[in-house]
Formats: structure tokens, sequence, C-alpha cells
């Protein structure tokens, strides 16, 4: 079901600071510090299946604002504990060359569906790695190189390698952010939750 809303910036603002809820999925592992840095930006949060990406973020139902169920929006990121985690994605073994890598499958279905998608890398020297070669995979840094290239420009609205300290901070500050644009946007289509 597609609603529409229009909210004024003041009802933005409340709903970010008391109804701003980011949602991690249930096979995200080894995510403590993204979790302890949330817990200390008092930032609202809860394990749940997501389709695509491992975190996303919503607007809890607003009853009294005519929200009568969560809102959940476009917008998702999928992280990476490391440049070797991702070489090791981009890099997959498939049985046929035409076959497409598993996470290129997850991130043609998010474009499909219409949702912007976020890749962050915990390494903040992740190009310099990739380009030196300083991973553990065979791929090689040129193949591995284009591979990502041509993800970002097919599939993502951009890649961030951060150091393992700010990747809490870069999510929450991706999903904060289009969730606050997606509110603004007065023609912006928000999904509310179906009914249970």
């Amino acid at each position: 079901m597609q609603v529409q809303y229009r909210f004024s910036d003041s009802e933005i603002s409340k709903l970010l600071k008391e109804n701003f809820m980011i949602i991690y999925d249930t096979r995200e592992q080894k995510n403590q510090h993204i979790l302890d840095f949330l817990d200390k930006k008092k930032i609202k949060y809860k394990k749940k299946k997501i389709d695509e990406g491992d975190y996303t973020a919503i607007i809890t139902a607003r009853p009294d604002m005519g929200i009568s169920r969560d809102l959940y929006f476009n917008v998702a990121v999928e992280r990476k504990n490391s440049v070797d985690e991702l070489a090791s994605n981009l890099g997959e073994k498939r049985e046929d060359y035409r076959d497409d890598i598993r996470l290129e499958r997850e991130l043609k279905r998010a474009r499909q569906k219409g949702t912007m998608i976020y890749l962050v890398v915990e390494d903040k020297n992740g190009m310099e790695n990739i380009e030196k070669g300083n991973y553990r995979s065979q791929y090689g840094s040129k193949a591995f190189e284009a591979k990502l290239a041509s993800i970002e420009v097919n599939y993502l609205r951009g890649i961030r390698f951060v150091d393992k300290k700010d990747a809490g901070r870069t999510i929450l500050k991706l999903l904060y952010y289009s969730v606050m644009e997606a509110l603004k946007d007065k023609m912006q289509d928000i999904k509310a939750a179906e009914a249970n």
C-alpha cells in the first residue's frame, strides 16, 4: 500500500527526534560496536529480517500525527567488516560466468524496488588496500577495482570506506538524512507497514 504524507518542518523534526528507528538484519554479525554507538546516541533500533542491505530506518507509528503504522523508506546500508569480506563477496565463484554474484543479485533486487543502497566498508584505507592488493583473496586488484566501480555505477548511491569506530556514525548519518529528505519531499511515496 502506498500512502503519501506531507509534513511541516516542525513535524519532520519531531518525527526524527521521537520516532526514528534503525532496523538491522537478523543475519548481521559482529555489529556490537554499531549498537554501542546507537545506544550512546540514544537511537532506537531493533533486529528484523531485511531483504536488501544490513541496515534500514523507519519512522514508528504516530497516530496523533495521522501515522497509524510504521513508515518504511527505500534506503538501506550494506556493511562489510573489511576489504577482505568485500573481496570475498565480489570474487565468489560462480557456476556460470553469466551468473551474478550473490551481492550483485541483492543490489539488482534493491534497484528494481527503487531502494537506495549505500555500501559502508570498515577499512579507512580501503581503496589504497584494494589498489595495492592488501586483502586476502585471489581476486586481482585491477579486477577488484573494476568490479567495485561497476557495482557502484549500476547499483549504489555511494561507497564509504571508514574506520571501524566510525561505522555506526556513518550508518546513522546516511539513514537519518535519507529519511529526512524523504519526509521533506512532498511527492515521496512512503510504504506503510503491512497490517499483521
